[in-house]
């Protein structure tokens, strides 16, 4: 894993949120009912974006704010009061647009955890009104952490999609690839969903080989970052390549390069804008931890 130098100076985003998940309280009805009461917080958004006070939190209403007709999930419990947030008329699963991107970098860490969590299970809400098995409508239980159909009793539950994200290392040199929808000049981690039946390590070396046409051995897992963008679980790890022969799967990236130590220093110490050549990927992704924590590792080495 990271170690504590790299951990303590830079939180990972979306992690570390200070919310009491309360189980105990969604399985129970009535205590959930009784804890929607004038006391009770409910999270201000606009559609899927959270407004944001001049500190940096996150801005909370009370339920005499919300429609009648609104769902709401029971995100947990914090500072002793019941915290909501409500289910959005329509869900998104396009990548986060560049407002998004400029709201959530004015919360504090933590406030930016919880958002991400209740951002993530409306989301899916918005998005699975009806079941998967008959087509019927279905109605929120548990707190919002369940949706039953009242037709033919299935159970539905919030997804969390795993997706592996690595770094390829051969001889002092990291391999990046570029999406097409990246800014250019940008490059980052290859990553992938993991796939049924696979390990985490399987799944690295399969995403690696068809994404760049590399065998990847010796994969050690790093570090994990919640992504709520719908609501991935980013696995971070490192893994050695046999070689630095690509061949790069063009429906999938635009473009694969190797960089060397100094090339990837270069563009840290540059900023967000990059230099001429490379723009380091953004603190709030993991693949910015997992290159400072190779680059770091090697300048302590």
């Amino acid at each position: 894993m990271l170690d504590a130098r790299e951990a303590q100076r830079a939180p990972i985003a979306f992690a570390g949120s200070p919310m009491d998940r309360a189980d105990n309280i969604r399985v129970d009805p009535e205590a959930l009912g009784n804890l929607m009461n004038w006391r009770a917080r409910v999270l201000n958004l606009d559609g899927l974006l959270p407004q944001v006070d001049e500190m940096g939190g996150l801005v909370w209403g009370t339920l005499a704010d919300v429609d009648p007709e609104t769902e709401l999930v029971f995100l947990g419990m914090m500072d002793d009061k019941a915290h909501f947030a409500p289910v959005p008329p329509v869900g998104s699963t396009a990548p986060a647009m560049p407002r998004a991107w400029q709201v959530m970098q004015l919360l504090r860490p933590e406030e930016l955890a919880v958002y991400g969590g209740a951002k993530a299970l409306v989301d899916w809400h918005a998005r699975h009104r009806f079941c998967a098995n008959c087509g019927a409508p279905t109605k929120p239980t548990k707190g919002g952490w369940q949706r039953d159909c009242g037709h033919c009793g299935a159970q539905h539950f919030p997804r969390t999609d795993p997706v592996t994200i690595m770094l390829v290392e051969h001889e002092d040199q990291l391999l990046l690839g570029r999406q097409p929808r990246f800014p250019p000049k940008m490059y980052s981690a290859l990553a992938g969903f993991v796939e049924p039946g696979e390990t985490i390590e399987e799944a690295v070396a399969r995403e690696v080989w068809e994404e760049v046409g590399v065998n990847a051995h010796s994969v050690r897992y790093l570090s994990r970052q919640p992504w709520p963008d719908p609501s991935q679980l980013m696995l971070g790890c490192t893994s050695i390549a046999q070689s630095t022969e690509l061949t790069i799967d063009k429906t999938e990236l635009d473009d694969a390069r190797w960089f060397t130590r100094a090339e990837l220093e270069d563009a840290r110490h540059a900023g967000p804008g990059g230099n001429d050549a490379l723009i380091f990927p953004q603190p709030f992704a993991i693949a910015h931890h997992l290159i400072a924590w190779w680059l770091d590792r090697g300048a302590s080495a």
